[in-house]
Formats: C-alpha cells, structure tokens, sequence
C-alpha cells in the first residue's frame, strides 16, 4: 500500500497535466457552489460508493482529483470523471482545487492521513472507522477544530432507509417500551481479501460491525451502554474474525444485539424488534410490525387461585399489523449523507454526523477487542 503507508514522490507532471486538460471540459459546470472533492484510494468504496454517487451529484459536488497505488485505476477516473490524477497523497494535498478529501483508504491509515489533509487545509471525510482508537479521534478532532475544517466520517447506513423507518415505529410508542433490537448481518462464505488481515484493521467487527453498531448505539441517547462481545475466526482465509457477537445493555434503554457472521447457513431477518406492545421484523427492503390495543382488553391482576383445567394462562389478541416496502424510487443512503454535508459545507449548518458520535462506537470497538483477546 504505498500511496497510503509512506510519503513517496510527487506526482509527475505529465501525468497531472494529461489529466488537468481533460478536467477543463468535464468540469466548465463547476460554480463557487460546487464542493470540490479528492478521492484518495479507488477500490470498491472509493469507487463504486464515493466517486459514483459524487459524480451523480453535479449540482453539489465535482470530483476534481483522484490518488491510488493503481495508475491503471487512476486513468480511469480520469476518463471517468475527467478529473486529475495524483500518484500519491501528497500531490492530491498540494491540489488547490480540493476542497474535500475522502479517505477511502484502510482504517489503520486514516488517522496519519487526516492530520496530513488538516495542515493542507482540507475538509475530510473517513471510511469507517474513523480511526483505529478513540485516543486518536481525539487528535482528529482537535487538528480538525485548529485548521477551522470539518471532520466527518462514513457513517451512511444512519441513513439507511430501513432504519429510518424502524426508528420512526419505534418513536410513534405503537410498540410500547422497546425490550431488545437485534441486527442480523448472516451469511455464509469464505472471503480472502485484504479486509480479512488484521494488519490492515481489518475483519468483520471494523467492517461491518462499524455500522451496525454504530445503529445500536443510536438508541442509548447520552448513556454508555455495557457491553458483552465474542469474536471468533470460522471460515476466513486472513487471521482477522468473522463471526461477530456484540450485546448493548444500560438502564432504561433496550438491550441492543448485533450479530455478524460469515458461517450462518440459515439467514435470519436483519431487524428483530420486541416491545410491550409489539412488535416489528424484517430486512432493508420491507418491514412488518404488529401491536395490540391493551385498552381494549380486560385488566389482567394476579389471580393467586389455581387455573382453570391446570392450563397456563392464553388469551386472544386483536392484532393490528403495518407494513413497509422500499419505494423503487428511494435514493441509497450515501445520497441524503453526502447532501446533509453539503449543506454544512457550504451553508453552515450543523455537522449531522458528527466525530464525537462516531468516537463513542470506536470505543465501543476498542472495548470489544480487550474482551476478546484471543483474536
């Protein structure tokens, strides 16, 4: 990973300049409206999530500049985008032209490669995880608030309209007191890429668990949770986990379980919710939920005589069930991220995804670590 672990040497000129030319044509729509972005590495985040849904976003944003190992990948965001092409981080910092950079790089760099992009007065954006400590998301944050530029990181799946929805049920009080959410990710396969060594910070417990944990955490308001957490390596080909257990539980908020693994031969729904009143299952494309009327019943005190017939308790339930469908028009959920940052950018509103929200699921991470330490 040379364009990410060290400093290397400039860019050449006629790589830059080939690249500056075609940029003139593609980019004539560019106002001082425009948030100018550098994507530093173009594998499939920085690529098919980040270059793609910017480059869908003109009136917005405009990918001016490209870094990556691969000059192969970055001739083609040149083709594609007609930005410029930097060979390594520190040409695409010297650019002028970026206002934003995305660091679509491994989590183990991001911290070194945020300080380098705050002292060349960029904005930023971080794959998650943010950083690979809460200790240095404190240095992130403070380096961001000495330059005067905005730290943010990745964290769209907040924006993942299936969870919208699920919070807006659970908000209504249609479900009663929420007793426990539980977030399946289950699948079944090897995988032997990068992200499965841990030397990259990788493994399922910063890849996918950075997200849905970071859900989990939305419903604990201000309070830190206690935390229960089982890693274990089942069918990966690196020496990170794949198979993730992590339990969220504190007083006066529902216990919250997260359960990612690579070696789950029966899927389950991704959403398990369980209320007093009700309750809500489903995946990314459609939920149901149900709920009862107890007003409508007879009051229940306890009868300390015997049951009639040695039964157990049973009634019946008036049901009212409510479902939800992704509409086929729903925009991903990188879109509504990346249009709530702009309007920080650019108009000063309040940063939505905020580093100190995300600082709190790095330590949570960081917890599940110490507790695991076999892996």
């Amino acid at each position: 990973m040379a364009f990410v672990a060290r400093r290397i040497r400039v860019g050449t000129m006629s790589e830059v300049a080939i690249s500056e030319a075609k940029s003139k044509d593609c980019h004539s729509h560019i106002t001082n409206d425009t948030v100018r972005v550098g994507i530093v590495g173009l594998g499939r985040s920085g690529w098919a999530i980040h270059a793609l849904t910017l480059a869908g976003m003109p009136e917005q944003f405009a990918v001016v500049a490209v870094t990556d190992q691969s000059e192969e990948r970055r001739q083609e965001a040149v083709a594609k985008f007609g930005c410029r092409a930097h060979e390594n981080l520190e040409s695409l910092l010297a650019d002028n032209e970026v206002d934003l950079v995305v660091l679509a790089t491994p989590s183990r760099f991001h911290y070194e490669q945020a300080l380098q992009a705050f002292s060349a007065n960029k904005n930023v954006i971080c794959e998650k995880p943010l950083s690979s400590t809460s200790d240095e998301a404190t240095q992130m944050m403070k380096a961001a608030k000495a330059a005067g530029k905005v730290l943010t990181g990745f964290q769209q799946n907040r924006y993942m309209p299936s969870f919208v929805k699920l919070r807006e049920v659970i908000a209504s009080g249609k479900l009663g007191r929420i007793v426990q959410i539980r977030i399946c990710i289950h699948g079944f396969g090897r995988r032997w890429d990068w992200q499965t060594l841990k030397e990259f910070s990788g493994g399922e417990l910063n890849n996918s668990g950075a997200h849905f944990i970071d859900q989990g955490l939305q419903f604990f308001g201000s309070t830190e949770p206690e935390i229960f957490c089982h890693l274990d390596r089942t069918l990966t080909s690196g020496d990170a986990e794949d198979h993730v257990k992590v339990v969220l539980r504190a007083e006066g908020a529902p216990v919250v379980d997260v359960e990612i693994t690579k070696s789950c031969a029966f899927p389950q729904n991704m959403w398990h919710v369980m209320g007093t009143e009700g309750g809500l299952t489903g995946t990314q494309k459609e939920l149901t939920w149900k709920y009862v009327d107890f007003s409508k019943l007879p009051a229940r005190p306890v009868d300390r005589q015997p049951t009639p017939d040695r039964s157990y308790n049973s009634e019946q339930y008036d049901w009212t069930e409510e479902k939800w469908t992704l509409p086929p028009d729903q925009p991903v959920q990188y879109i509504p991220f990346y249009q709530d940052l702009y309007k920080t950018l650019k108009k000063g509103t309040p940063l939505v995804v905020t580093p100190e929200s995300i600082q709190r699921q790095i330590a949570v991470l960081e917890k599940c670590r110490k507790l695991c330490p076999w892996i």
